[in-house]
């Protein structure tokens, strides 16, 4: 088993598929080729958590997971197999939605600043009691109080009574509490303790602190001493005080382990220079799924958005708009404590230029005391759109650039916040000019990535960071892998999806033309998809883009009339007939992108992952929805088929792209010498343009392209590409080529993809 994961397999462990379902796996991980199980995280959550990101006891594994006796069964049945485990961490935040369950916790809110744990927590003791954002918005809430065993109860919810208080009603033993119940609405505007996100119910970690990272590491750090944890994925590192000093204390603990962190880039960002083996691969996600879309068509597109909409508004001011909106009101508390670092200014003018400096941020932090440009360019853009400001803005930012004022220090965590809220949970659901592109780490201003760039891409990973995550889909995506790989097609179709999809809006209004067309561009990319699911992704996307519903004021009539939409899909025979025939038109070259986009993500450079279940075709939407359960037994069986000798047509039962990641992986593991070196292959004649293909150092990966633009241009014709190898076998097909030359049509006749190696490596491998 190699010190660094060839792959990975994302499995997200739950209540519902605990550690022994999970340790039934190994087997069929080893038979499709990953090295390493990859697992979501494992410290207790909250009872029932879905996730496992909300942590309340770092001292041991989730007993709703089979608790130690479970993760050690996991281990064996891995190491049996062959396989390493690479675990999930969550050091920003812990769960405290439950109270009784999160032992420090609780302790905080029975002793205040007196707890031992008071330290682990982000709290702003300086603004009085804490305040937890629990009751019902109504002026009597705190009256449904109750005295029960020693504890104040509402409704469902359990708080600790400190020690001497708890003589006299309800509402007099609250009153004497180091913590006060107030209205669940003043939570974004008043909260005392940095969250995660906007989310009260995970409270932000002080691990800057060694005692703290100490406390809540102990346990990982001793599966990683006992050699029971190969790699370590750690989730959110931007909303931590220090980054750089909290890896660096990481790596120091776990020196010879893979280290990946959750570090979203965008456009053209570089990774920091930390001491990780690099992301978790959303920036490798937005470069390899930009592949297979047509830059020629964002004209169209925009065109057409404008058309539907009304309105003509660039990426930049939506986004500028999207994040001041999270900075402003779903941050509000978080503003509010920024501002008071500045107490000799005004305070409102405070809030607004740092406010504005966030929505101008533009990537999402910086990481002092490097990361300067990124704050003179949000200077500069704040300056040009609120010159009001420019006195107090030069103020602020002269304290952002000190590395040793407070100020400095918590503003990174602010802007990640910001931009997260306000572009990835937010402009994400506005912004529907071509939602194949809305993605994390993504970026919908860029329409596109030609070949050339995604090459240079490639080979400079291949440099920096060659064991970087890879990955095509995970549990944070907007939308699965090959939902995105149909969408692409459309870019393919600008006029035959304009004439369409105006035509169904027209049919078939909602008042928020922009989310309708996001609708419909889901529906065909989904399709067939339940219609319970769609119902459910409709109203997420809905309440997220906050336009006309929202999660803390939902439009009832709005969201009826949105359902009935969804309704309309399905009930409406003409209707329903079209979105099929449609979906159905779009659904082959769909299936071509989605095995090149595959191919790419497994052959190039980095550590590739498979997000649970996507080795067949699947059509998920954001979660929950691609969290739901998988059929491991479907897959077994179709990779021993695989296996005995069938050669699966390109068709609805996903057979050929378990084909693709199965002897993609293989080949991976068991010859990474053939994958040691990065080389773009060109293709030369009529069709080049159509084909990506590079050499890893034996091993070429050839992928098509742009699909129905090829087809329309006469298909390969006398397109080649050049091998240097004399003797090569294409792992899909098993078919033997020989000379420097192959003809594009004769080598991807039976799959739009191959992967070729020398045939002696291949007949030495088997």
């Amino acid at each position: 088993m190699p010190d660094t994961p060839r792959s990975t397999y994302r499995v997200q462990v739950r209540p519902g598929f605990d550690l022994d379902a999970t340790a039934e796996l190994a087997g069929y991980l080893a038979a499709l080729g990953v090295t390493h199980l990859y697992t979501a995280p494992l410290l207790t959550a909250t009872p029932g958590s879905a996730h496992g990101y909300d942590v309340v006891d770092h001292r041991a594994v989730n007993p709703q997971l089979g608790g130690e006796a479970a993760r050690a069964r996991l281990v064996r049945a891995l190491r049996a197999a062959g396989l390493g485990l690479v675990v999930d961490i969550v050091p920003n935040h812990a769960g405290v939605a439950r109270p009784e369950a999160n032992p420090a916790w609780w302790d905080v809110l029975r002793r205040g600043r007196d707890s031992a744990y008071a330290r682990w927590f982000d709290i702003d003791w300086d603004r009085g009691r804490l305040l937890l954002p629990v009751l019902a918005d109504t002026a009597d809430a705190l009256d449904d109080l109750k005295l029960v065993d020693g504890e104040l109860r509402y409704h469902e919810h359990r708080f600790p009574i400190a020690d001497g208080t708890g003589d006299g009603t309800p509402r007099q033993v609250h009153d004497r509490q180091h913590y006060e119940l107030v209205n669940w609405r003043r939570g974004d505007a008043e909260l005392t303790y940095r969250r995660f996100f906007a989310v009260s119910d995970l409270a932000g970690l002080r691990v800057e602190d060694p005692e703290v990272f100490d406390a809540t590491h102990a346990e990982i750090l001793r599966w990683v001493d006992a050699g029971e944890v190969d790699g370590i994925r750690v989730d959110h590192p931007d909303g931590l005080r220090d980054p750089a000093g909290y890896l660096a204390r990481l790596r120091a603990a776990a020196p010879q382990r893979w280290l990946v962190v959750e570090k979203i880039l965008e456009y053209g960002e570089d990774l920091p220079d930390w001491p990780v083996d690099g992301t978790t691969g959303y920036d490798a996600l937005a470069a390899v799924s930009g592949l297979f879309v047509d830059p020629d068509a964002e004209p169209e597109f925009t065109t057409l958005d404008g058309r539907l909409t009304g309105r003509h508004t660039s990426w930049e001011d939506l986004t500028h708009a999207t994040k001041l909106e999270a900075a402003t009101r779903l941050l509000g508390a978080e503003l509010t404590r920024l501002a008071a670092l500045v107490p000799e200014l005004p305070g409102e003018q405070v809030r607004a230029a740092l406010a504005e400096l966030a929505a101008c941020f533009p990537v999402y932090r910086g990481y002092p005391p490097s990361g300067a440009r990124h704050l003179a360019a949000a200077r500069s853009e704040a300056g040009r759109r609120r010159p009001d400001l420019t006195g107090v803005l030069d103020a602020v930012t002269a304290r952002l650039r000190d590395p040793g004022h407070e100020l400095a220090a918590r503003f990174p965590q602010f802007t990640g916040a910001v931009m997260a809220k306000g572009v990835e949970d937010t402009a994400y659901y506005r912004w529907s000019r071509f939602v194949a592109l809305n993605e994390v780490g993504g970026s919908p201003a860029h329409f596109g990535v030609p070949a050339a760039e995604l090459h240079r891409f490639a080979a400079t990973r291949h440099v920096r960071w060659p064991a970087s995550m890879t990955a095509l889909s995970t549990h944070d995506t907007k939308r699965g892998e090959d939902v995105r790989a149909r969408l692409a097609v459309l870019s393919e179709l600008p006029g035959r999806w304009a004439e369409r999809v105006a035509d169904w809006m027209s049919r078939a209004p909602l008042a928020d033309p922009a989310l309708a067309h996001l609708l419909w561009q889901t529906a065909v990319g989904a399709w067939p998809i339940e219609r319970e699911r769609l119902h459910g992704y409709a109203e997420k996307a809905a309440r997220e883009a906050s336009v006309t519903t929202s999660w803390a004021d939902p439009d009832v009539a709005f969201e009826h009339e949105l359902h009935a939409l969804v309704d309309r899909m399905y009930d409406d025979p003409e209707l329903h007939a079209q979105i099929t025939a449609f979906a159905a038109e779009i659904t082959p070259p769909g299936w071509s992108n989605a095995l090149g986009q595959k191919l790419v993500q497994l052959a190039m450079p980095g550590v590739p992952d498979v997000y649970q279940g996507t080795e067949l075709w699947e059509n998920s939407l954001v979660d929950p929805d691609n969290r739901r359960p998988v059929d491991f037994a479907v897959r077994r069986d179709m990779l021993a088929r695989l296996d005995a000798g069938w050669r699966p047509a390109v068709a609805g039962d996903g057979a050929a792209k378990l084909l693709v990641v199965s002897r993609t992986l293989r080949l991976r593991r068991d010859r990474p010498d053939l994958f040691g070196g990065y080389r773009p292959v060109p293709a030369r004649g009529p069709a080049a343009a159509h084909a990506v293909a590079f050499d890893r150092g034996g091993a070429v990966a050839v992928t098509t392209r742009l699909p129905l633009r090829l087809a329309r241009s006469g298909g390969w014709r006398d397109t080649t590409v050049s091998l240097p190898v004399h003797q090569c076998t294409d792992l899909f097909t098993g078919r033997v080529y020989s000379g420097s030359e192959l003809l594009l049509d004769d080598l991807l006749s039976t799959y739009p993809v191959a992967l070729l190696a020398p045939t002696d490596s291949v007949e030495a491998a088997a």
